[in-house]
């Protein structure tokens, strides 16, 4: 980043450490971060977007020439920290476009083999999706099993809600009473409002035939 400032410099740095853990597929409306980034760019008259390699920027090659593009309009360059194609010479110029169409290439590898694994799991007829918190998944694969203590805290939750806490309230209550998440951390109100969105369990039901379409 030469000739910004430290400020500038870590202005730009702080804003695309945001980008990180968002889908590279995704257009620049759907990625706060990179947009945050491009704005910290112009706003610092940074020069230079340093990404840890070119591929990180996008696994479509269309998506790769526009983020490329909006760079340049933001007054900078695109830098790989790995050093492939950042210089203006032809074959620089060929490596990208290699790279973009290498990363767009394994991209459609992965999602056409993830594809094929769940038509594998749907033809056995066993469960697709994340397990929703108060359940557990039976040991044949298919079939929901409530979980007594999930589902405790769901009850639990309900009874607060009802009594007339708002969900931030209803979330600090459950985590006072030692009412965690299954990564051990405390409820956010999302959660518990998503929680509450589930439909009651009856006790004396304890595996649920849910059937694959609404799985």
């Amino acid at each position: 980043m030469a000739g910004a400032s430290g400020a500038s410099r870590k202005a730009t740095r702080s804003a695309w450490q945001r980008v990180q853990g968002l889908r590279s597929v995704s257009p620049i409306a759907e990625r706060p971060g990179l947009r945050a980034a491009l704005l910290a760019i112009r706003e610092h008259r940074a020069g230079v977007l340093v990404v840890a390699r070119r591929d990180r920027i996008a696994r479509d090659v269309v998506l790769a020439a526009i983020v490329d593009r909006a760079v340049t309009i933001a007054g900078a360059r695109l830098i790989s920290a790995s050093g492939e194609g950042n210089g203006d010479s032809p074959a620089d110029a060929f490596i990208r476009t290699v790279i973009d169409g290498a990363a767009q290439y394994e991209h459609g590898l992965i999602r056409a083999r993830t594809c094929a694994a769940l038509a594998a799991k749907r033809a056995r007829g066993e469960r697709i999706g994340s397990v929703p918190f108060g359940f557990a998944l039976d040991p044949d694969g298919a079939r929901l099993v409530a979980d007594e203590r999930e589902q405790a805290t769901i009850a639990r939750a309900r009874e607060l809600r009802t009594s007339g806490l708002s969900l931030r309230a209803v979330a600090a209550h459950l985590a006072a009473e030692g009412r965690v998440s299954r990564t051990r951390r405390r409820f956010l109100a999302e959660q518990v409002a998503r929680m509450l969105d589930r439909r009651p369990v009856r006790r004396d039901r304890v595996a649920l035939d849910i059937p694959l379409a609404l799985r």
